[in-house]
């Protein structure tokens, strides 16, 4: 074996890492891993950068502008996944890319594990370093790769939700804002983070009559002086929840317990009790949803009905405005996606807490307690796996 390549497995830097970036092959998801830009600054620091034809263009961003910046573009995914030291991605891997995934390679991506586990096999299997985007935290406690994502799908739950209350959808032909002496629709949105916020913010400007419910007693205080009046905030209990469930028309699920599966805040016997028509919009599908209902859609197969209430799970909202939401993803992924090209994935996670905090896969075991809990896959501590 060469010795840059058992540098490499070591976990020691070398002087360049080729970060790879393959087209996303989810349904329906547009979004990139490396904006040019992105890859632009990579370059400019010594590395390379391989990119599959077409990967940025469904957020408009063609093979030459990755070519101006000097990247390599590659035909096909198994030249990326085989040439690269470093996968970015955006969407969990699919089963053909764990397949493709090899010992010690390094996987940066959303991975959301707590629900899957075939993909938790198959990257265990593959025997990569998976860090996932939504577990990385931040020195005031939050998660600031999942933010950019959360800010966008919070905003998208309440327009796809006014769009899901029309009747050509399966909804009660309710407007959102409501008109001239007709009321608006009642909202509720359960729990008040990046998420929960940004829907709120959307739903009151469109004139709708919104209910957070959020179990943060310092969270609620947050969001009644942030908007001022102009929605309600109610502490979360099953019978406050149950109350304003059944009186809402459109209610979003955004509830999120970092690393673990979602809670299941509206049973199936309270979607039972629901008018016909109303809307569930589950934001926390990729955590296996806040709704005992609920399971994943697709963008191009976006609803269904249970009971005569409509729901929306599609597990990949941001990917619908692809080019905002990359571009948004990548401000936030970048600083980490150089360190890790900078130091090795070794160095980097030994001086970085944070990221640390998102090594979910370490060479064949789980690294995250939450998803090892839920999965009931057996956890080793992210510093000790490393340190072995």
């Amino acid at each position: 074996m060469k010795i840059e390549k058992i540098a490499f497995f070591l976990g020691v830097k070398e002087d360049k890492m080729l970060i790879g970036v393959p087209k996303e092959i989810k349904n329906h998801e547009y979004r990139v891993g490396l904006i040019p830009a992105s890859a632009r600054e990579l370059i400019q620091l010594g590395h390379k950068v391989i990119v599959q034809t077409m990967a940025g263009a469904g957020a408009g961003f063609n093979d030459e502008d990755y070519i101006k910046v000097g990247a390599t573009i590659a035909t096909t995914a198994e030249e990326v996944f085989a040439s690269a030291d470093m996968i970015v991605k955006v969407k969990e891997p699919q089963a053909s890319e764990c397949k493709m995934l090899r010992e010690g390679q390094i996987l940066f991506t959303y991975l959301h594990l707590a629900p899957d586990p075939e993909q938790a096999r198959g990257l265990m299997d593959s025997s990569c370093i998976a860090i996932a985007y939504e577990t990385v935290t931040d020195s005031k406690g939050g998660l600031p790769l999942l933010a950019p994502m959360s800010e966008v799908a919070g905003r998208m739950s309440a327009q796809v939700g006014a769009w899901m209350l029309e009747k050509g959808q399966g909804g009660s032909g309710v407007l959102l804002g409501g008109v001239a002496g007709v009321a608006p629709a009642k909202v509720v949105i359960l729990g008040g983070g990046v998420v929960g916020a940004n829907a709120a913010r959307f739903a009151v400007g469109m004139g709708a009559e919104v209910t957070i419910i959020d179990k943060s007693l310092k969270r609620i205080y947050e969001l009644d002086w942030q908007f001022s009046g102009s929605l309600k905030t109610i502490f979360a209990t099953q019978e406050s929840i149950e109350k304003c469930v059944l009186d809402a028309d459109l209610v979003v699920g955004a509830v999120l317990v970092v690393g673990a599966a979602a809670p299941k805040l509206v049973t199936r016997e309270m979607v039972s009790k629901m008018r016909p028509g109303s809307v569930l919009v589950d934001v926390a599908i990729d955590q296996g949803g806040c709704f005992e209902t609920s399971r994943p859609t697709t963008h191009a197969d976006p609803s269904y009905s249970v009971d005569g209430v409509m729901h929306y799970c599609v597990t990949n909202m941001p990917g619908a405005v692809a080019r905002t939401s990359a571009i948004s993803l990548n401000n936030a992924t970048l600083p980490f996606i150089v360190a890790l090209a900078q130091k090795g994935y070794r160095q980097a996670l030994l001086d970085d807490v944070h990221l640390r905090n998102g090594l979910n896969v370490y060479k064949g075991v789980i690294t995250h307690q939450a998803a090892a809990r839920d999965l009931g896959f057996n956890y080793k501590e992210a510093e000790l796996a490393i340190a072995a």
